[in-house]
């Protein structure tokens, strides 16, 4: 045990004089002991008690390596004292913890004890300890503590090393209540710290890579709970608190258990990475999950971890939030007048905040447990409710049961929850942190803390399913009108809006079922339509829009949208306008709750041409689709007659048109068309034609970039377009090939910058584009070069590569769809295959999912005709997936 290891150390220290190594050696031991018997399944709290013991003798004999009464006389005018502060004057010093000092002087000689002071701290950082000190005297103490906040709280949690403890004593008598930072001021002061924190982490707990010591439902909110009490209370422990009742019996055994499981999570931080690392990030889950013991079964293992982390600090958080709220009405408000005002008999305000009439109302009245959402969804004057409240609430969740559901009710309370006007999303976030939406909803309450373990869904499945809702009320504000113009019109529109919340509650309910979740979920809310007394056609468009949910993304991305007969098949599917305005509301704010980055100028773009082009469709009628060759003609004359207003003369246009395939002018738009025609024509045919241009949304500022590319066509064209877009840092989100008889090219790809943003207007950067395209045309022979880094993060997750092969005769085309993990270069090595293959490019459909890419590609032989031969077929699969494995093997090295 530890205590040997010091023992040791002491006898050793004196017989040898060189220190240092043997303080290194001890510490070696000490952290070497602790790692095994962590890994041992020892006791978290019973190490970290000790280590805080050990490293307390390490400091004595540090310290005792000076004499610090050399001048007897300055002496006895100026003590000093070793005082350990912080984490780790609570006992709780982890093993790569800061050791956070506190040389306490007698009096402000700080002269006195300059030069032992200088080399006990080198000493201290000579022999490998993180240490944080700060030299001050008892009065000096005062004024910092009065001056910042942080520093009183440190000092709040500070016990004697060695050295004379009165001193310690009187420091802590100037900084008490009475003197400085009253229990009022202290709690405002506590409270505005965590608002911010919680802010940072936008105010959940259910992040994807939280840190277990800040985030929502971390470390730091059971400590600022401890603080505030102490301030006010004189508290020390949980047990202290619930023995006064200002915790309940329940609340002080789950603190108790909560902060033993976030120590173990954050030990076993300290342990695999070798150092003060308190985030939760994927790489670490990972090793976390091995270490405690998951194995993969229906879940994988990190995800059984990481369910369990998220459950303890939801559990954290709703304490916490009571007990906060708890010291506003005895702190803050203490001596006001309590300003009371009935709401029914079973309700009423004080100080505007939701209170109970009397303790037995639940058990009376178990209704009131949604009655009370009810109220303050009703009026938004109402600012939350009275801690005893929310204790009393939880306390009788349990009345929550088959008999309370099937209620007609509570069927109804639910129901006009859902309509009300104000808060909804707060309302379903505190049920479920009070768990009565998980008791309500049980296919909601399974759900809780689910997370994937992937990039692309930032938030467990709980709260992203919130996060739905938040952002499809977030529609009805105007600020949001020029984020989100066309799903703002479509909100004040819906004739139901409850029907719209209850699809996003509803849309990934299945997650972690197995299976389709979009088709498994149809029936548990068919359950709930049905359960609520829903009319049919109601409860068929919630089932509708749950199994179809993933339908307007995927088809606004993984499909070319200009052509009208996949419009045409769309709006078939989708059938009447009322479906696709709930759809696309649906869609806009299921992909702003996924993942911040997946909203970008070219997904808006993609997803409002859909909803304009499929509601023209609707208009038009689906038993007359739009014929391709009429659509073809008619976008040639609009694009004609905006030319000749240019004095371009139709017999040149035309000479240039056709020697174009069709596929051209079906898939550009009529202005783009216009300005590649204008640029090719007004050229002296000496070189390529390299055109970039920005394409904004008048109404959001948001766009994306076109490079539009017309050269010489050549076998590896397409690779060395990409590898210079490669090498320039860009995203192709998009990519339309088309090639003349002549062997001109009219290609053009769509592209982000890294931050997901259109190039813009910055001249050097579009120069530098039309350079670096034009040097690879140039080359002979395109080298591959890898100019960007492999992000860490992505190299913790592996997806083996897969090519599914469809092939669409309509239009001529074989779709080759690659799945495989996201490195950068992809493109560049798929492009590489293609052409190796002798096989063309007609577009391709480029998407990122997180730390994966579904990218399809619309190819042809080299005769122009479908990809049928199984065994070419075959090899090309084959070699896609084995360049891209080793491909992404190579830049994890």
């Amino acid at each position: 045990m530890l205590d040997s290891i010091l023992s040791q150390l002491e006898s050793d220290l004196e017989e040898s004089s060189r220190i240092i190594p043997v303080f290194k050696s001890a510490l070696a031991d000490a952290r070497s002991s602790l790692t095994d018997r962590f890994n041992a399944g020892e006791d978290t709290e019973d190490l970290i008690a000790e280590h805080s013991q050990f490293m307390d003798g390490v400091m004595c004999l540090a310290w005792s390596r000076f004499d610090w009464q050399e001048n007897r006389r300055a002496w006895r005018k100026s003590r000093i004292s070793l005082i350990a502060v912080g984490g780790y004057g609570r006992h709780e010093l982890l093993p790569n913890s800061d050791i956070d000092l506190l040389i306490l002087l007698e009096r402000n000689s700080h002269s006195t004890h300059r030069n032992n002071i200088q080399s006990f701290t080198t000493l201290l950082w000579d022999i490998g300890l993180e240490v944080g000190h700060s030299v001050r005297s008892i009065g000096e103490c005062k004024a910092q503590a009065a001056h910042d906040v942080t520093v009183l709280t440190a000092m709040m949690e500070s016990r004697t090393i060695i050295g004379d403890d009165e001193l310690l004593e009187r420091m802590q008598t100037r900084i008490a209540p009475g003197k400085v930072w009253a229990p009022k001021a202290f709690f405002i002061a506590k409270r505005n710290e965590q608002r911010e924190r919680h802010e940072s982490s936008d105010h959940t707990e259910l992040s994807l890579e939280p840190n277990v010591k800040t985030s929502p439902g971390g470390l730091r909110d059971i400590q600022t709970i401890t603080w505030v009490a102490k301030r006010q209370y004189g508290t020390e422990h949980f047990a202290d608190l619930a023995e006064q009742e200002i915790l309940t019996d329940e609340e002080s055994k789950a603190l108790t258990q909560s902060l033993r499981e976030l120590w173990k999570i954050r030990f076993g931080l300290h342990i695999i990475t070798d150092r003060d690392e308190n985030r939760l990030l994927f790489e670490y889950q990972q090793q976390l999950a091995k270490l405690f013991g998951y194995e993969d079964g229906d879940q994988l293992a990190v995800e059984q971890f990481m369910q369990h982390y998220y459950r303890t600090a939801l559990r954290v958080n709703t304490i916490n939030e009571t007990m906060m709220q708890h010291f506003d009405e005895v702190i803050v408000q203490a001596g006001s007048r309590l300003q009371v005002k009935p709401v029914n008999d079973r309700f009423r305000l004080v100080n505007n905040m939701l209170e109970v009439i009397s303790n037995d109302v639940f058990v009376k009245s178990p209704s009131s447990l949604l009655e009370m959402f009810v109220i303050i969804g009703s009026d938004e004057t109402i600012e939350g409710f009275r801690a005893s409240t929310i204790r009393l609430a939880q306390r009788h969740v349990y009345l929550i049961n088959d008999r309370f559901r099937e209620d007609p009710e509570n069927t109804r309370l639910f129901m006009v929850l859902l309509g009300c006007n104000n808060h909804l999303f707060t309302q379903l976030r505190r049920m479920g942190r009070w768990g009565i939406l998980g008791r309500y909803l049980p296919e909601f309450g399974r759900v809780i803390g689910q997370m994937q373990f992937d990039l692309f869904h930032i938030y467990t499945v709980d709260a992203h399913t919130l996060q739905v809702v938040r952002n499809m009320r977030r529609f009805r504000y105007k600020n949001n009108t020029q984020q989100f113009p066309i799903a703002a019109h479509i909100h004040s529109r819906l004739p139901k809006i409850e029907l719209l919340y209850i699809s996003g509650l509803y849309h990934d309910i299945a997650k972690g079922m197995g299976g389709d979740h979009s088709e498994l979920g149809v029936g548990i809310a068919r359950d709930f339509c049905e359960r609520h007394g829903l009319p049919t056609w109601d409860t068929n468009l919630v089932c509708w829009l749950v199994q179809n949910h993933l339908l307007m993304s995927t088809t606004a991305q993984r499909k070319d949208i200009q052509d009208p007969e996949v419009v045409h098949d769309f709006a078939r599917i989708v059938g009447e306008k009322v479906r696709l305005d709930y759809l696309y509301a649906l869609t806009v704010a299921d992909m702003n709750a996924t993942n911040p980055t997946l909203w970008n100028g070219w997904r808006a773009a993609l997803l409002n041409q859909l909803y304009s082009e499929t509601k023209k469709a609707l208009r038009h009628g689906l038993e007359e689709p739009v014929d391709r060759h009429e659509y073809v003609e008619d976008i040639r004359q609009q694009a004609i007659e905006k030319l000749t207003e240019h004095n371009f003369g139709e017999s040149r246009i035309e000479e240039l048109w056709n020697q174009v395939d069709d596929e051209y002018f079906l898939l550009e738009r009529v202005n783009d068309i216009v300005w590649h025609t204008e640029a090719i024509l007004g050229s002296d045919g000496a070189g390529p034609v390299i055109l970039v241009q920005d394409d904004m949304s008048r109404r959001t500022d948001t766009g994306f970039t076109q490079i539009f590319v017309h050269t010489r066509d050549r076998k590896d064209l397409f690779v060395a377009i990409v590898s210079a877009i490669d090498e320039l840092g860009l995203m192709i989100v998009d990519a339309r090939i088309a090639t003349s008889a002549s062997d001109l090219t009219f290609n053009t790809f769509t592209v982000l910058e890294s931050d997901g943003q259109p190039v813009g207007n910055k001249t050097s950067r579009v120069e530098k584009i039309k350079a670096t395209i034009t040097r690879n045309l140039e080359r002979q022979e395109v080298r591959q070069v890898q100019t960007r880094r492999m992000p860490s993060i992505l190299k913790q997750f592996t997806h083996k590569t897969r090519v599914n092969v469809t092939q669409d005769t309509e239009r001529g085309v074989t779709a080759l769809e690659v799945i495989s993990a996201d490195r950068p270069g992809l493109l560049v090595v798929i492009a590489s295959v293609l052409a190796d293959f002798n096989i063309n490019l007609v577009s391709a459909k480029i998407t990122t999912l997180g730390d994966r890419i579904e990218d399809t590609f619309f190819v042809t032989d080299e005769a122009g005709e479908l990809l049928v031969d199984e065994g070419q077929l075959e090899r090309v699969r084959s070699a896609i997936c084995m360049e891209l494995d080793e491909h992404v093997e190579k830049l994890a090295v």
